[in-house]
């Protein structure tokens, strides 16, 4: 049995379609298991029930833990017998310290699980592909995005391929005590994602570059925490003119090649019509 944290985000919900697609008992742990719509066969449960009982490993999804830290998962899963924890963490913690909230929450939920005596394997991928989501709501509207540093580079990672490396690390041992980094496999500024984006509706879409003073506003404005919003603006101005590095590990894990930022597009095509 295979527990899935955060099972209908972003990527636990593709987490959950490749266990099923191996073969695995699936118990997918959602804060509304009514509107879960998982596959068939798949054991549906509230996340703040924490039923780990029969688990022999678990896909973390830090969002679960992030209020109370991850103290309580981790008794609970030592009591139910879980041999493996599988944790989505993130690139950031490579640069621990002031100025980096994300990368510094990250490293001590690390830190806390390899303490645990539980084998571990963390799964740390740079910029996911669908931060672009932010973006729908302008596309939606017009033509043009209006964001910060339009020629900040990052590599975006296509959920999927995030999903299917941590599947593997919930099916088998091979990658215990390892924690691989994960990046899509192109370098692309912000304004080229927008670009790409077009090309997958088919019109021409452009980004605007705005003051930081202003993106910030609008991202506090929009519900983001101003210290989360600060560390990113800070990330991105560190990236402009510079290429981001690609990583293999993806291929390396799954025996495939990452899938392209237009792939992505072109599965999500819909959330910016």
């Amino acid at each position: 049995m295979i527990v899935v944290t955060g099972a209908t985000g972003n990527v636990g919900r593709h987490v959950v379609d490749e266990l099923v697609a191996a073969g695995a008992e699936v118990r997918a742990l959602t804060r509304d298991p009514d509107s879960a719509r998982l596959p068939e066969g798949v054991r549906v449960a509230r996340t703040a029930d924490l039923p780990l009982e029969g688990a022999d490993a678990v896909f973390l999804n830090p969002a679960v833990v992030w209020d109370k830290g991850p103290g309580e998962l981790l008794r609970e899963a030592a009591r139910a017998g879980v041999r493996r924890i599988v944790t989505l963490s993130s690139s950031s913690v490579l640069h621990p310290g002031p100025g980096n909230d994300i990368g510094n929450h990250h490293h001590e939920l690390e830190t806390e699980i390899e303490a645990s005596g539980l084998a571990w394997t963390h799964v740390r991928p740079g910029a996911f592909a669908s931060n672009a989501l932010q973006w729908a709501e302008q596309i939606r509207k017009g033509d043009v995005v209006y964001g910060p540093y339009a020629q900040a580079h990052t590599a975006p990672i296509h959920e999927a391929d995030i999903a299917a490396v941590a599947a593997r690390a919930l099916l088998g041992e091979d990658h215990a005590g390892q924690a691989p980094v994960l990046s899509g496999p192109q370098s692309l500024t912000f304004a080229e994602q927008v670009s790409i984006i077009g090309e997958a509706l088919g019109r021409p879409l452009r980004y605007e570059e705005i003051p930081p003073e202003a993106a910030r506003e609008a991202m506090t404005g929009g519900g983001l925490p101003a210290n989360v919003a600060d560390t990113l603006l800070r990330m991105y101005a560190g990236f402009v003119g510079r290429p981001a590095e690609i990583s293999a590990e993806t291929e390396r894990i799954t025996g495939r090649p990452g899938r392209t930022f237009a792939q992505w597009a072109s599965d999500h095509a819909a959330a910016f019509s």
